[in-house]
């Protein structure tokens, strides 16, 4: 009897997940957000240190030679960014030191927070 009530529990708490009444509670607005909002949150997060190797301002990319990407699970490497505001591109030149926060968003690998280095 007891693992017909166990089959019947894990069917009920199943269904009740499917419909999002268990998770409910704990969804968060930003856990709705769109991509984009999402990092735009996140840019407080850690920076990883990078050289600039070419600023493309006309379309709006940056190549970066960069220690691992930790939270993308990226090794170091140099690699073309996007960028998320244009501004980020001002005053930067081939040969700068630059912190730098990069996201996945579904337009690609972009900088989403950009300082020099220290």
């Amino acid at each position: 009897m007891k693992p017909k009530i166990n089959f019947v529990l894990a069917a009920v708490i199943f269904s009740m997940s499917a419909s999002g009444l268990v998770t409910a509670a704990t969804d968060s607005p930003v856990s709705m957000a769109p991509k984009a909002a999402i990092a735009t949150t996140q840019v407080g997060a850690q920076l990883t240190a990078g050289e600039v190797r070419k600023v493309d301002a006309e379309q709006g990319k940056l190549t970066i030679k960069h220690e691992a990407l930790l939270h993308l699970d990226m090794p170091g490497m140099t690699m073309v960014f996007k960028v998320l505001d244009d501004k980020l591109l001002k005053d930067l030149k081939q040969g700068d030191e630059i912190m730098f926060r990069a996201e996945k968003l579904d337009t690609g690998f972009t900088v989403v927070k950009l300082e020099p280095a220290k």
